[in-house]
């Protein structure tokens, strides 16, 4: 079988230091980012530099060309690195990247783009999970958000709604997968924030479960919803007992699942933190 070619947009960036390694044992890659080093200034290997944010796309439609799908993970840091600061103006910054992403696949043939967006598309109900108003949120709900970093993300759904549709032109297939917490967690936030350490429990995922939901949201043949339109949101979550996103539609569409749960994998921290101070309960 014949490898599949990828572009990863925003090589150079955190999701894909952890995604990365699993993608060259896979794909024939090309690794798109305005930098070819990380925010620690670590070389990344076969990075091009190039800037999508620039509305000419003659200057790099070329890197998508016979492309079977795109790993579109960019973002412009500047707009967004505080997501309770940023502005519609720096965000729309990253809208455009998201957009011409979008109308290269179209105007290339790719078949599929799978996108990073995030849990905070949806974040406003963690208000009302946390007062136990809700129990689960699942894909199906209004995308609300109460920041301009979630609000943009949503945007960046609809947009691929769009694509998926044939709006743009072609109908290109289009995942958007909701990043949780790809990240450890640190017991010693605990004692600074109970509450948000015990979220980040529920929301973490660890790489090769990152990995897992990326690869099958790659190759996963039919990804059509109850509609016919080539269209998933996903939450890019482990296997958490402290989960409140549902993934029943990604182990249902895509096969996804997931090995970890960050209950297992930080049971010494919970033990010492939660058990030993009697703080239990999810959120």
């Amino acid at each position: 079988m014949a490898r599949m070619k990828v572009v990863v947009t925003g090589a150079a960036g955190y999701v894909a230091s952890q995604l990365l390694p699993a993608f060259r044992e896979r794909y024939d890659l090309v690794l798109l980012d305005n930098r070819n080093r990380t925010r620690d200034g670590a070389l990344v290997e076969g990075v091009t530099i190039s800037d999508l944010r620039e509305f000419d796309r003659e200057t790099y439609r070329r890197f998508f060309n016979g492309a079977d799908a795109i790993v579109h993970l960019a973002f412009n840091y500047k707009a967004g690195h505080s997501m309770n600061d940023g502005d519609y103006y720096s965000e729309r910054s990253n809208l455009d990247l998201a957009y011409h992403v979008y109308q290269t696949a179209v105007d290339e043939g790719v078949k599929r783009v799978v996108i990073a967006s995030s849990n905070h598309a949806a974040d406003w109900y963690e208000h009302l999970l946390r007062q136990r108003k809700m129990e689960m949120l699942d894909v199906t709900a209004p995308p609300l958000s109460d920041n301009f970093y979630g609000w943009a993300k949503a945007c960046y759904e609809h947009l691929g709604f769009l694509a998926a549709t044939g709006a743009m032109g072609r109908a290109v297939e289009i995942v958007q997968v909701r990043i949780g917490a790809p990240r450890q967690i640190p017991a010693d936030s605990a004692a600074k924030d109970l509450t948000s350490y015990k979220r980040n429990l529920g929301a973490y995922i660890s790489p090769r479960d990152l990995q897992q939901l990326f690869v099958k949201s790659i190759e996963t043949p039919d990804i059509t919803n109850e509609h016919g339109v080539p269209f998933q949101i996903f939450y890019g979550v482990s296997n958490n007992a402290r989960a409140f996103w549902s993934i029943a539609n990604a182990r249902k569409v895509i096969g996804y699942a997931p090995q970890d749960d960050s209950e297992v994998v930080f049971a010494d921290d919970i033990r010492r933190v939660l058990v030993a101070g009697k703080s239990v309960g999810r959120l």
